[in-house]
């Protein structure tokens, strides 16, 4: 499949969230801002991924990464991050979507299971997104991370080089 058939738009997140349910597939979502593509990532989207049948990946626009991460940051513009994640055979869709918070993207998307880091639980996790998930009617999932591993750590890393 052509990576860039894999990043949607949020005009064309509804179709193709319909298209999954009429074939039946269980639609495992996460977000987050994938600045920097590490073995951590891979290992969590892997996971995510294994808990459904398609993994869509809701990514952070650069505006939400600035006001997340700070002034520095995204390291990489937000069509670069969707087309890296793109290409990773374990995730079946990206959207980006501009908000800080991924409520309105998780509304939108209806996930069967949304996954989140092990640094989340039911009480830390934003309550906003917490009822659009379960209000759909999914369930939320958390993987652990690999420790050691993080966009952070690397930037601090070759800041001292």
């Amino acid at each position: 499949m052509e990576t860039s058939s894999k990043i949607l738009s949020a005009d064309t997140l509804s179709a193709w969230r319909q298209r999954m349910r009429v074939e039946g597939r269980r639609v495992v979502v996460t977000n987050g801002c994938f600045d920097l593509l590490h073995a951590g990532h891979v290992a969590y989207l892997e996971s995510a991924r294994s808990e459904g049948d398609v993994l869509l990946v809701g990514l952070n626009g650069d505006d939400s990464v600035r006001q997340l991460k700070g002034p520095s940051r995204p390291l990489n513009p937000e069509e670069d991050r969707a087309r890296v994640l793109a290409a990773l055979e374990c995730v079946g869709a990206v959207v980006v979507f501009p908000e800080k918070r991924a409520v309105r993207f998780l509304s939108a998307s209806t996930p069967d299971i949304y996954v989140k880091g092990g640094d989340y639980t039911l009480e830390t996790l934003d309550q906003e997104e917490r009822r659009a998930v379960e209000s759909g009617g999914g369930r939320i999932v958390f993987i652990p991370f690999l420790q050691g591993r993080s966009t952070t750590g690397i930037v601090a890393k070759i800041r001292t080089l």
